[in-house]
């Protein structure tokens, strides 16, 4: 038993190092490893977002304090951002996970893609934003959905549209905090106490240990080629779990 918490806890920890160097992907890459072990697309989310809830909480408090949260763009993330994420969590708790796995994984594969095309055309270009609420709602949906996905979605959408980057890592990050408490207490609602158990333990243990090493990181490894290589493990990561779900 514990030899299965230990890879939870590899898997947490090495989320928490690259999400806390880009400001993303801790939902992205800990849904597609627990899905590629065999764990079913809900459980998978419910797990990652649990866990979320702690560390984006930290997050959100830790921007809050420098002044990095653009209030007027968090009230129009917010709301879209949640209803968007209990319509996806409460989807997929509700769809055989046979079913769901390979839809999940084929828009993990694109959100791996959208962060390959992100580092190659690094730094965005800037231009002035003009989506905020649908992009919340579609953020919120496909996060609950797919188990990850508010940041890269959300984040890199906005910076490509023209945002200020250190308000809109630091507006994001707070958002996603409220965005994890509703897919959690939904996934609670719908899927019962079994959803929070062994996998939400271990990628907890591991993404709290990890803490420190993601800022370490971002200030030693330049962005774009960090990027590059998250999108291009996660894409390959999610295909192979197409192949194997299809197979």
């Amino acid at each position: 038993m514990f030899e299965a918490l230990l890879i939870f806890i590899l898997i947490g920890f090495a989320a928490q190092v690259v999400d806390g160097a880009l400001g993303m992907a801790f939902g992205v890459i800990s849904t597609t490893l627990l899905i590629s072990m065999g764990v079913p697309p809900a459980l998978a989310s419910a797990s990652v977002h649990a866990v979320e809830c702690v560390t984006t909480g930290v997050s959100g408090v830790s921007h809050v304090y420098h002044r990095n949260v653009d209030w007027k763009l968090f009230r129009k993330l917010a709301l879209p951002g949640i209803a968007g994420g209990i319509t996806g969590a409460y989807v997929l708790s509700n769809i055989d996970a046979g079913i769901a796995k390979p839809f999940v994984l084929t828009y993990l594969t694109i959100i791996g893609a959208i962060l390959i095309y992100r580092a190659l055309r690094w730094p965005p270009q800037v231009r002035e934003p003009k989506y905020v609420a649908p992009l919340g709602l579609a953020g919120g949906f496909l996060d609950a959905a797919g188990g990850g996905g508010w940041g890269p979605v959300v984040t890199s959408n906005l910076l490509i549209q023209g945002s200020s980057p250190r308000h809109t890592i630091g507006t994001v990050n707070s958002v996603e905090f409220f965005l994890t408490m509703s897919i959690s207490v939904t996934f609670l609602l719908t899927l019962g106490l079994e959803a929070f158990t062994q996998p939400a333990i271990g990628l907890l243990i591991g993404g709290v240990i990890a803490a420190p090493f993601g800022a370490i990181i971002a200030k030693r490894i330049p962005t774009k080629p960090l990027l590059l290589m998250v999108g291009i493990i996660l894409t390959a990561t999610s295909i192979y779990g197409i192949y194997r779900a299809i197979a």
